[in-house]
């Protein structure tokens, strides 16, 4: 079964055209690559996947229906290239707050942030500050409120940006982990032989038109 399906999708930027007539499907608990160099598009589609930017042409469905940005956001963890974290609150205290926005309740936030605190050996970090964090750090603490909801969909922009080799394996394999669990994940990247390594299918994309979509082979 389909996860997520692009038909011809569209945006643009004044005359530039960020994403020029896209389309893919993605299969329900695949990891599927988007590949590209920087500024080929990939993150303005991860944009319009998640519903913080709309297609100025082309349909999007999630789970077999028209992608309703304000009700299936919650299907949806998403790790943005960017990262998100407010750098004066307190660590704990900011994925608790992350976590209940997506709707989980206090108590059930606080089981799976203790949980994922254990995996990861953040349980001393509780009551730092994301500002006292290095880059590794913080993207341990990223990937964790992106994923504490358990989300069907999980779309990470560049997460192993920062992370020395032994943190990036310890993510690598918690993607491996969400995708035999049934997760489906985006992974995109500018770099090929991470792409190789991890993902089922791909898309390419350059200068926002796909070059290439099928099997990693």
């Amino acid at each position: 079964m389909n996860i997520l399906e692009l038909k011809n999708v569209q945006k643009y930027f004044s005359t530039q055209k960020a994403v020029d007539d896209i389309s893919f499907t993605i299969e329900q608990g695949s990891i599927f690559g988007l590949l590209g160099p920087n500024g080929a598009g990939k993150t303005t589609l991860l944009r319009m996947i998640t519903g913080i930017f709309y297609p100025d042409n082309g349909e999007i469905f999630l789970k077999n229906r028209h992608f309703d940005p304000v009700n299936d956001v919650r299907y949806i963890g998403y790790m943005p290239e960017e990262r998100g974290l407010y750098k004066k609150m307190k660590i704990g205290e900011q994925a608790l707050y992350l976590a209940q926005l997506k709707g989980l309740s206090r108590s059930d936030a606080m089981k799976k942030i203790k949980a994922w605190f254990i995996k990861f050996e953040m349980e001393s970090w509780w009551n730092k500050k994301v500002e006292d964090l290095s880059k590794g750090m913080s993207q341990k603490l990223q990937f964790v409120t992106t994923v504490l909801h358990e989300p069907e969909l999980i779309i990470l922009d560049e997460p192993f940006s920062g992370l020395d080799p032994v943190n990036a394996n310890l993510i690598k394999d918690e993607i491996f982990n969400l995708a035999k669990n049934g997760s489906t994940v985006i992974f995109s990247t500018h770099r090929m032989e991470q792409v190789e390594e991890i993902c089922d299918h791909i898309v390419l994309v350059n200068k926002g038109k796909k070059i290439l979509d099928g099997s990693v082979a």
